[in-house]
C-alpha cells in the first residue's frame, strides 16, 4: 500500500500527525496508511487517473506543476484584468486627459497621453491584459487614432459582461448578443454619418478634423499651426485619383532646441549632414545633383590580394595612382555637369580636399532611405558606378542650404524648390526629446486621420455625441428581441455610454447627470449632434464646436473592441506553468 505513496508524502502526513498531539502508536498500521492514501489521492485528484487494477499514470506531462483556471473563475479573471488595464487609460480620453510618465528601465522618460504608446511601454504581464495591448496597437496600425477609446471600450464591454453572468447568462449568448448590437451600432453610424469635402483648394474642414485629433495631446497650444502642417504635408502627397496617401514620401525629422512654433513643413528634404568640407559654400542655387552609391576611394580586386611596398619610389607610385583615380573620379563627376554630389559612402582626406580644389561641394555618410527620398524629390537616378554617371541621371534642385541651431555646432541640410513637390518634409523643433517624441506621435495621428478621410470622406462627430445615439439605437433594438440576447444588447448599449461618462468625468463634470442631460436632449430634438461640451464652450452640438472623427475610425473601434470581448468570454479554461501562473 506504501508502494504508491512516496516516502516525502509519508514523512509529511507524519509530523503533521506528530505536531497535532496524534500518538502514532494509538493507531494501527492499516488506519495510517489509509489516511496517508486518502489525503494522497485528494491532492492528486486533478493530476492521476488510475487503471482497472488500481494504478496510477498521467495523462498531462508536468501537470502537477502547473496551475489550473477553469469555468466562471477563469472568466472573472480574465475581466479583471482587462479591466484594470482600461481603467488605467480611461483618464487619458478626451482634451481634457489626463498625462502618464512611463520611466523605462534604463531611465528613459515618456510624457504621453497617447493609449498605444501607454500600453506598449507597460511591460503588461498578464495574458488578457496583453491581448487589449495588441488591441491598441491594430486600431493604431489601421486607424491611427482612438487607440484609447477603442480600449476603454472594451473594458466596458467586458464589465458589463461580468454582471450578465453573475445572472447566470451562458457566456455564449452574451457574445452573440453582443455581435448584434455591435452590427446594430455600425448600421447606424452609418446612417448618422456626414459625407466630408475633401479637396485640395479648400482645406478649412479638413483643418478642424486635425485639430480635433491635436486637441487631446501635449501640443495643443498650437495645435492649429500643427492641423495645418499635417493637412499641407498629406495634400502635396496625395493621390487623389487612387485617394491614396503614400506615407513614405513624408519623412518628420525632429532637433531639440527652439519652441514648438518653430516647427515647420519643409517642400524637400531635410538630412541631418553638413558638407563634406567646412570651407564648401553654405548656399547652392540651380542645383545639379549626381545622387552616387559608389565610394570616392580607388577600384580594388574582389579576391584576397597583397601589395609589396618595397622602396620609396614603389611607395610613390602609389600614392601617384590613388590620386590619379581619385582625380579621374572627380572630373567624371564634374564632366556630367553636377554642381553637388550626395554620397552614400564616405572618403577620405585626401579625396575631400581634391573635391574642394575642383569647386565640386559633397556631402557624405547620407543614409539609403534619405538617398531614395533626395532621388525622388529631386528627378534624379541612384548611380550606382562612375562609369555610368550621366546629365540625363542628375536630380535638380532650386536651392540647397545649410542649417545651423543656436550656439551648438548641429548642421542640417534642405533641399527645396525640387521639380517633384510630392516629397514633404515636416521639421520640428521643441525644448526637450520628450516634447519632440510626444510631438511626433501627434502629427502621426493627425497624419492617418486626413489620410482616412482622403480614403473614405464620411464623417461623425465627436464629443461622445456618435456612442450616444448608437446607445439609444441599440437600446430600441432590444425592446423588439424576446430571446436571451436582449440583456446582452442593452450591455452592450450601456457599455458604450463609458465612453461619454469618461469624457464628463475628465473634464470636471458631473458625469451621470452631464450624460443623462445629453441623452434626454438627444432623444426629445433627435439630434445625433449633441455630445459632451468638454470644453464649456456653452453648446452641446460638436458640429458648432467643429469636433469631427472619422467613420471609419468609430466602426473600427466597435469592431475590434467586439472581437475582442468576444473571444475573451469563449476562454473557460487556462492552464498556466507554476503555482502562481495565473
Amino acid at each position: 500500500l506504501h508502494s504508491c505513496i512516496p516516502q516525502k508524502k509519508v514523512r509529511l502526513l507524519r509530523n503533521n500527525f506528530w505536531e497535532s498531539g496524534w500518538k502514532l502508536a494509538e493507531y494501527p498500521a492499516f488506519v495510517l496508511a489509509r489516511c496517508e492514501l486518502s489525503v494522497f489521492t485528494m491532492s492528486l485528484a486533478q493530476s492521476l487517473a488510475f487503471d482497472e487494477y488500481g494504478r496510477p499514470f498521467i495523462i498531462l506531462r508536468d501537470q502537477g506543476s502547473k496551475s489550473r483556471l477553469s469555468g466562471i473563475d477563469a472568466q472573472k479573471a480574465h475581466i479583471n484584468a482587462a479591466r484594470t488595464v482600461a481603467s488605467t487609460l480611461r483618464t487619458s480620453l478626451g482634451p481634457k486627459g489626463m498625462d502618464k510618465m512611463l520611466v523605462s528601465p534604463d531611465g528613459e522618460v515618456c510624457i504621453t497621453n497617447d493609449g498605444a504608446t501607454i500600453l506598449a511601454r507597460m511591460d503588461v504581464e498578464h495574458q488578457i491584459g496583453r491581448l487589449l495591448v495588441e488591441l491598441s496597437r491594430s486600431q493604431d496600425d489601421e486607424i491611427g487614432d482612438g487607440t484609447t477609446g477603442v480600449v476603454v471600450l472594451a473594458g466596458a464591454l467586458l464589465e458589463q459582461a461580468e454582471q450578465l453572468l453573475d445572472r447566470g447568462i451562458h457566456p455564449i449568448r452574451i457574445a452573440d448578443g453582443y455581435e448584434q448590437a455591435a452590427k446594430i451600432a455600425i448600421e447606424h453610424l452609418d446612417t448618422i454619418s456626414e459625407s466630408f469635402p475633401v479637396d485640395k483648394e479648400n482645406t478649412k474642414p479638413l483643418i478642424e478634423t486635425a485639430m480635433t485629433t491635436l486637441g487631446s495631446k501635449i501640443i495643443n497650444r498650437c495645435h492649429r499651426q500643427m492641423a495645418e502642417i499635417a493637412v499641407d504635408a498629406v495634400m502635396a502627397v496625395a493621390d487623389m485619383e487612387r485617394r491614396d496617401v503614400d506615407f513614405e514620401m513624408i519623412k518628420v525629422d525632429s532637433k531639440v532646441g527652439g519652441k514648438l512654433e518653430d516647427t515647420q513643413l519643409v517642400r524637400g528634404v531635410v538630412v541631418d549632414k553638413d558638407f563634406s568640407h567646412p570651407q564648401m559654400p553654405k548656399e547652392l542655387k540651380d542645383v545639379k545633383l549626381a545622387i552616387l552609391t559608389c565610394p570616392f576611394e580607388p577600384p580594388k580586386p574582389k579576391t584576397k590580394h597583397k601589395l609589396d611596398v618595397e622602396s620609396v619610389e614603389d611607395y610613390r607610385k602609389l600614392r601617384d595612382y590613388e590620386k590619379t583615380k581619385f582625380e579621374e573620379m572627380v572630373k567624371q563627376v564634374k564632366d556630367a555637369g553636377t554642381t553637388l554630389a550626395i554620397c552614400q559612402w564616405g572618403f577620405d582626406d585626401e579625396a575631400n580636399h581634391l573635391l574642394l580644389q575642383h569647386d565640386l561641394p559633397a556631402v557624405r555618410w547620407v543614409g539609403g532611405p534619405e538617398i531614395e527620398l533626395i532621388a525622388i524629390a529631386t528627378g534624379g537616378r541612384i548611380v550606382p558606378r562612375f562609369s555610368e554617371l550621366s546629365a540625363e541621371k542628375l536630380g535638380h534642385a532650386g536651392v540647397v542650404r545649410e542649417l545651423s541651431f543656436g550656439t551648438t555646432k548641429d548642421h542640417m541640410l534642405v533641399i527645396e524648390d525640387c521639380p517633384n513637390s510630392r516629397a514633404v518634409t515636416i521639421f520640428i523643433r521643441g525644448g526637450n526629446k520628450m516634447i519632440l517624441e510626444e510631438a511626433k506621435r501627434s502629427l502621426h495621428d493627425a497624419l492617418c486621420v486626413i489620410r482616412n478621410l482622403v480614403r473614405d470622406s464620411r464623417i461623425v462627430y465627436g464629443g461622445g455625441s456618435a456612442e450616444i445615439s448608437c446607445s439609444l439605437t441599440v437600446h430600441r433594438a432590444a425592446d423588439q428581441i424576446s430571446t436571451m440576447e436582449q440583456y446582452a444588447l442593452r450591455a452592450f448599449g450601456d457599455a458604450l455610454e463609458s465612453v461619454p461618462m469618461a469624457l464628463a468625468e475628465n473634464s470636471g463634470l458631473h458625469p451621470i447627470r452631464t450624460l443623462a442631460d445629453v441623452k434626454a436632449q438627444q432623444t426629445a430634438e433627435m439630434n445625433p449632434r449633441l455630445g459632451i461640451d468638454c470644453l464649456l464652450k456653452g453648446t452641446n452640438d460638436m458640429k458648432e464646436q467643429h469636433v469631427i472623427e472619422v467613420l471609419s475610425s468609430k466602426k473600427q473601434q466597435i469592431s475590434l473592441a467586439t472581437q475582442l470581448v468576444k473571444m475573451i468570454l469563449k476562454i473557460d479554461d487556462v492552464r498556466s506553468p507554476g503555482e502562481g501562473g495565473m
